[in-house]
């Protein structure tokens, strides 16, 4: 297995195809290679390839991700994405682990969020887990603020003092989720 780090500049037309299958969402299965590429210009994708430069896992890092807590902005890197072409192989664990090191190697401050059924997952892969905490996180759409649909937030690599943050997170103490759009407005 290889690890390789590619920008989306980076990702050849089939690559991109392959993710867009394995990501799996309606609204992007019929997006074009440009759409994709401007879409996630500010990531990195980060892979395992087999003996062939076959994908057989994927996460992305999101470098468009700020919070806003108690009024001051926080911007960190984000993991989305992660999709293992055959599960139970143990390659999303292996990338998991590898991602981490190389999180920490970069010092980039990332965070990732999963459903709670997938604590154990991410247990086994030694990431620390602030359970409960991803509701604690609001996104402004059409119809006003809603919270998010993940239960907990993973630490990949953060400071002390964010980590704190994140734990004082809470219905009375929310983080606002900014968008590239509107942190361009400001």
């Amino acid at each position: 297995m290889n690890y390789k780090i590619k920008t989306p500049d980076e990702l050849s037309d089939d690559e991109i195809q392959h993710i867009l299958i394995l990501w799996n969402i309606s609204e992007w299965k019929e997006m074009k290679l440009t759409h994709f590429r401007n879409l996630f210009e500010n990531s990195e994708f980060h892979f395992l390839f087999n003996s062939n430069d076959e994908i057989l896992v994927v996460i992305r890092l999101n470098f468009d991700f700020v919070l806003e807590i108690s009024g001051k902005q926080y911007s960190l890197a984000e993991a989305v994405g992660l999709v293992a072409g055959q599960e139970k192989k143990g390659y999303g664990s292996k990338l998991v682990q590898l991602f981490k090191k190389n999180m920490m190697q970069r010092n980039i401050e990332t965070v990732g969020f999963c459903f709670a059924d997938l604590r154990p997952f991410y247990q086994r892969c030694g990431i620390q887990i602030l359970e409960n905490k991803a509701k604690s996180i609001v996104e402004k759409t059409e119809i006003g603020w809603i919270t998010a649909e993940d239960d907990d937030i993973l630490i990949f690599n953060i400071s002390e003092q964010n980590k704190e943050i994140l734990l004082n997170l809470s219905s009375e103490n929310n983080a606002y989720l900014i968008t590239k759009e509107q942190y361009n407005e400001l």
